[in-house]
């Protein structure tokens, strides 16, 4: 059965002598479980190429392909130590380099409004989510992953805000399931309705980026409507993923005043405010301020959406079906109503501004 390392797991082996910390010896334990997530996620890219599932990100398909291996033919004992730094350690490098993808110009060029209706649908659908869980009885982390990657940009929010929610990985795995599910519903379906809605193309293009889940599902909904919407839609979407690290940290915040209202040690009680946070922003900064060749750019967004696809691989490798069923429908009708909430909140927003 899997179940979720602890956070000192997430670090390379350490040993203790004298009273000190002594760096790892080796970092041959990591390799096995390293190169299986690697291997998975390569084969993420390659099954893109296939008929129809190019519409999906290699992240979804890279932990389907792993829960897939686990679950029938199990995760291999000697590869538990990589996939657990897979899942933590390379995963915040993939987040920090996101960075690399976000200029303080794409913000501006939303502008004043845009980035109301973008704030304002984040915060509303968060909120609605998580207490929508409450009602609903849905445990209070996988809540709060469900609104996370709702909210913001599908699985690499759900992924990273678990550094700090730190629920079990059944729960991110489910609601990486959510995100998927109805981000790709709504791939689909929004096409179909500029004209019904009465929607040029700026209004469709801030409309799709504002409330369709992952990067990729937004390039492929808001191009349907031509090159302007597209355009903008893109740059919608990337302002909502810069939102994701003060949600990241306010989240933390939270966590160490429960951790402390709750009675926990003050180790546990310490802001789990995690370093690439802050290595994300630092990393926007710079690619504000001066000029990425577009080579590199190219390049450092295949090497960061191969690290996401790593990391979700690896999530694959310790997710368990059993517990999944466990969990029943309820998180998913919680993923229905935050996909139909920010769909109908960021509309009326969008309408109200045009």
């Amino acid at each position: 059965m899997a179940t979720q390392s602890p956070d000192l797991a997430a670090d390379a082996p350490v040993t203790l002598r004298h009273g000190y910390v002594s760096a790892p010896a080796s970092v041959a334990p990591l390799l096995p479980g390293l190169a299986l997530s690697a291997a998975i996620a390569a084969g993420a890219f390659g099954l893109r190429l296939l008929p129809g599932l190019g519409l999906f990100s290699p992240m979804i398909l890279a932990i389907v392909a792993g829960m897939a291996l686990h679950n029938i033919v199990g995760t291999p004992a000697r590869a538990k130590p990589g996939v657990t730094f897979a899942m933590r350690r390379v995963l915040r490098v993939a987040i920090i380099l996101l960075g690399l993808q976000l200029t303080t110009s794409q913000i501006v060029a939303v502008g004043v409004r845009g980035l109301g209706v973008i704030a304002l649908s984040l915060a509303g659908t968060f909120l609605f989510t998580v207490w929508m869980g409450r009602w609903l009885g849905v445990d209070r982390k996988l809540a709060e992953l469900i609104a996370a990657g709702t909210s913001i940009c599908g699985a690499s929010a759900v992924i990273a805000t678990n550094t700090v929610t730190r629920a079990p990985d059944e729960d991110v795995a489910y609601a990486v399931a959510c995100v998927t599910v109805f981000g790709s519903i709504a791939m689909f379906a929004y096409p179909l309705l500029p004209a019904l809605l009465h929607l040029d193309a700026h209004a469709f293009g801030l409309w799709s980026g504002a409330s369709i889940h992952e990067i990729a599902q937004v390039v492929a909904a808001a191009f349907q409507e031509g090159q302007q919407a597209g355009e903008f839609g893109t740059v919608a979407k990337l302002a909502r993923v810069m939102l994701l690290a003060p949600v990241v940290i306010t989240l933390g915040l939270l966590a160490a005043r429960r951790a402390r209202h709750s009675g926990e040690g003050q180790m546990n009680a310490q802001p789990p405010l995690p370093w690439f946070v802050l290595g994300f922003i630092v990393l926007v900064g710079i690619n504000s301020l001066i000029t990425v060749p577009a080579e590199a750019k190219t390049a450092i967004v295949a090497v960061t959406s191969f690290l996401l696809s790593m990391a979700l691989a690896a999530m694959g490798l310790e997710t368990d079906f059993a517990k999944l069923k466990a969990k029943g429908l309820r998180p998913l009708a919680l993923g229905l109503a935050a996909f139909l909430f920010i769909a109908g909140f960021s509309l009326t927003l969008v309408k109200l501004i045009t």
